[in-house]
């Protein structure tokens, strides 16, 4: 997107996620950037519910990732905020979900340090005097791809 998008209020937000979902193809890496509470969980829970997902969705900062199957995809969630050292990325052993049948979101990857995969989709989302500002950068061609259907 060209442009920021502003988000009001919650409900937006996961409107947005839902909307986001549709493009959703096995094989996209999404880095969620933002401040503590900018609403980066509250748009993946949009995300999961727009791909039909029926359960709860909570944040996966004590787990570093909660794994969700969902008809067609694999998707994880990732929280890296408690990360110290971009090598605890390595030693978790989250490499491997980051392969051709998944669609990994990744909250805080700048914890891993270059470590993670080249971010198909980067949602940054700013906080400012009301409401939400979200800028979203495609930078794959799986990205672009994406976002052709907005």
């Amino acid at each position: 997107m060209d442009r920021p998008l502003n988000i009001a209020n919650e409900a937006e937000m996961l409107a947005f996620g839902s909307k986001l979902a549709a493009t959703l193809c096995p094989n996209l890496t999404i880095y969620l950037i933002g401040d503590l509470g900018s609403g980066k969980t509250t748009l993946v829970r949009g995300i999961l519910h727009g791909l039909g997902y029926k359960g709860v969705v909570k944040s996966p900062t004590y787990n570093l990732v909660e794994i969700y199957k969902i008809s067609r995809l694999y998707l994880y969630h990732f929280d890296f905020y408690r990360f110290n050292d971009p090598i605890e990325w390595e030693e978790a052993g989250f490499r491997d979900y980051f392969n051709c049948d998944s669609v990994c979101l990744v909250e805080w990857p700048e914890k891993a340090n270059g470590l993670l995969p080249t971010a198909d989709l980067q949602i940054t989302i700013d906080i400012p005097e009301s409401g939400r500002e979200i800028n979203v950068h495609a930078g794959t061609e799986a990205g672009k791809k994406c976002l052709t259907h907005w």
